[in-house]
């Protein structure tokens, strides 16, 4: 089984003892058997808590919180997504008296946010909320909390609820709320979402995603499926022949979250060919990866099709 390991920091990573070296943003693999029961470590810098976990057939099926896991075919992908801090003291980053609420974001281990009013919640908060700043806005002729985090919006009501937590690089408040959210996408596309407000929830009214570059042609096929993914404007990238059935693309493909790069085994297998994979929930922090590829006419697709696993 080949185990490839990403992490969203540098970290050393050793197993059973033996350092191999620094994972990061660019996949490293190795070769293992999970009946060996591989005892892998993953050490940070920043002074940040150390990982340790066993590599065997229950990590492959339950992940650990820290962690997902991606199931490729007889392989799989190992993605580091949080460490724990050393430092766990209690610092307060942002209080307010909110209506009847007291409103207060903090950070211990993590960033959290707090609503103690006519009911309690702990929520945690994404960690750009770190760095933060608040402001009162009308929405619909009610009052809310704003309260931005990076290009991330927190919208608090005036009855002490969470009622947005989402990226947003815009936001214009009003009779609705309008918000433009980016997706990671090779078009560097955008949602531009439009809500309604009733004092106890957001509705979304109307949605598009909006394509800010074209793609070049050698990555055509990735935007293809993140348009099909972001609800974009996907029958644009097929030929005449495929566009009446835009409309069964998402029956066929079903349900998948994200589309990532095919790995170097992969190509290895199947050679240089248009391919992307599809990445669809199997369990919490479990995925499975499933591949397709794209025949290209011109500039257009002519036909899409399932790829067997490496």
């Amino acid at each position: 089984m080949r185990v490839y390991f990403l992490s969203y920091l540098p970290a050393a990573l050793k197993l059973n003892g033996i350092y191999l070296g620094t994972v990061d943003g660019f996949e490293r693999h190795i070769e293992l058997d999970p009946c060996d029961r591989v005892f892998a470590e993953l050490l940070p810098g920043n002074n940040l808590q150390p990982l340790n976990f066993f590599l065997d057939e229950d990590f492959f099926k339950s992940p650990p919180k820290f962690a997902d896991v991606y199931l490729l075919g007889g392989d799989a992908l190992i993605y580091i997504r949080e460490y724990g801090a050393k430092d766990v003291k209690l610092n307060v980053i942002y209080q307010t008296r909110f209506f009847g609420s007291l409103v207060t974001i903090f950070s211990q281990g993590g960033v959290y946010l707090t609503i103690d009013g006519a009911e309690y919640s702990l929520t945690p908060l994404p960690p750009e909320f770190s760095n933060l700043y608040a402001e009162e806005k009308t929405l619909a002729g009610r009052s809310v909390l704003a309260v931005y985090g990076g290009n991330r919006l927190l919208i608090i009501s005036d009855g002490g609820k969470k009622v947005f937590l989402n990226p947003a690089d815009t936001a214009e408040f009003g009779d609705f709320l309008t918000i433009s959210a980016p997706f990671e996408t090779c078009t560097a596309a955008k949602a531009e979402c439009k809500f309604s407000y009733d004092g106890e929830a957001l509705t979304l009214v109307s949605g598009r995603t909006v394509e800010t570059r074209p793609p070049e042609k050698n990555i055509l096929h990735f935007a293809f499926f993140e348009s099909v993914l972001t609800r974009g404007d996907c029958e644009k990238y097929l030929n005449d022949e495929l566009k009446p059935r835009a409309g069964d693309l998402k029956s066929y493909l079903g349900n998948f979250v994200s589309v990532t790069i095919p790995t170097e085994k992969f190509y290895f297998t199947h050679g240089n060919i248009a391919a992307a994979g599809l990445v669809y929930p199997r369990a919490e922090n479990l995925y499975e990866v499933k591949y397709f590829a794209v025949t290209l006419d011109g500039d257009k697709i002519s036909n899409i099709f399932p790829i067997d696993q490496p």
